[in-house]
């Protein structure tokens, strides 16, 4: 994980970065039978399965340890996240990391306990339009693009009031609740307060959480972009094999020149997207903040958001015409990769805000 002026970890961390893996391997497993499952279902993931990832310590993971977390950095954070996009969970620790975070943030210490042991799903509803990373101003308007929604028990409802961000937590019956379905068989909700009692007793709990949030948000878009570079790796992966097995005119089709290449580019875009993931957890990891933390999670985002996107379509074009097919596993890392390349911020929104927190750079 070297970078430039970055420090690679040291023997210890890649020793816990490797544990975190192989406890992740071990509780999703291989088999795309379980996601094929719950694909197209309410509330499209597993409780039961929730549970035991809150129970090994995932949501809580890069929780500081007096909140109830284990405390470790993003490097662990970032490897779970690819053990995650490989295996398709449709899970949404993603979205709970972060709610911890703010819930850990503002000294909660109700639901946090729950949502930490994987008991409580408590979503942050923050944003009201798509393809921005700025909290909604309306207390009441509707919260949209929250995923795995009719799975919530809480939901986190931070509101901008003036230059502050105020935390609200309303239980499910405080809301209504509308799902649309996604490319891969999970949804997005959008979540209306009937009415709003975000300023009622018992409800606010925190009166600014604005640092909290962004820095929040700009983990949950670094560990979104390991998401998708778990999908590429695992997809890549699938596909290499078919082409050193598949023959066509008494040739194996990996000894095709054409696919070669197309082969060689998506490895290329594999390799680039990790370096950028990894230079951005380690800088986290050393303490960088404010633009230069930006910039690296963008530029990671950035890169994953696109390259994921054009490894996916480059192996559902390397397998041919039984990659089209529903059911052939190739597909479903396309479908998951079309719902995270736009989550926290798409690769245009992050390539634009990398170039405006280092304008004399060229490319993200």
């Amino acid at each position: 994980m070297s970078a430039a002026g970055i420090a690679p970890f040291d023997e210890e961390r890649l020793e816990s970065i490797s544990m975190i893996r192989d406890s992740a391997r071990g509780l999703l497993g291989a088999d795309l039978a379980r996601v094929r499952a719950l694909r197209f279902t309410e509330p499209g993931f597993d409780p039961a399965k929730l549970a035991e990832m809150g129970q090994a310590g995932w949501i809580g993971l890069a929780v500081p340890e007096q909140a109830g977390g284990a405390g470790l950095g993003m490097g662990e954070a970032v490897a779970l996240a690819e053990e995650l996009g490989r295996a398709l969970a449709p899970e949404p620790v993603i979205p709970l990391m972060l709610s911890a975070h703010l819930l850990a943030a503002a000294g909660e210490e109700t639901v946090l306990p729950l949502v930490l042991a994987g008991e409580a799903v408590a979503l942050t509803a923050w944003q009201d339009r798509a393809n921005t990373l700025e909290p909604a101003a309306s207390a009441d308007g509707a919260r949209r693009f929250v995923p795995m929604g009719a799975g919530a028990s809480h939901f986190l409802w931070p509101v901008r009031e003036g230059g502050r961000v105020a935390l609200h937590l309303l239980v499910r019956d405080m809301t209504e609740v509308t799902n649309e379905t996604t490319q891969d068989g999970g949804h997005l909700s959008t979540v209306r307060p009937e009415p709003f009692v975000g300023h009622g007793p018992g409800s606010h709990i925190a009166d600014d959480i604005g640092e909290a949030l962004a820095e929040g948000l700009d983990r949950a878009a670094l560990l979104t972009a390991a998401a998708l570079l778990g999908g590429m790796e695992a997809a890549f992966a699938m596909t290499l094999d078919y082409l050193r097995t598949r023959q066509q005119f008494g040739r194996v089709i990996g000894s095709f020149q054409a696919l070669q290449h197309k082969a060689a580019d998506a490895k290329m875009q594999v390799a680039l997207t990790r370096a950028a993931v990894e230079q951005a957890a380690a800088a986290l990891d050393a303490g960088a903040t404010g633009d230069a933390a930006r910039a690296l999670v963008s530029r990671a985002k950035a890169r994953a958001s696109e390259a994921g996107m054009l490894v996916q379509q480059a192996c559902l074009q390397l397998h041919g015409g039984i990659g089209y097919t529903d059911q052939y596993d190739v597909g479903l890392y396309l479908r998951r990769a079309m719902v995270l390349a736009p989550a926290f911020g798409g690769a245009a929104l992050h390539r634009r805000r990398f170039h405006a927190l280092t304008p004399e750079t060229e490319d993200a």
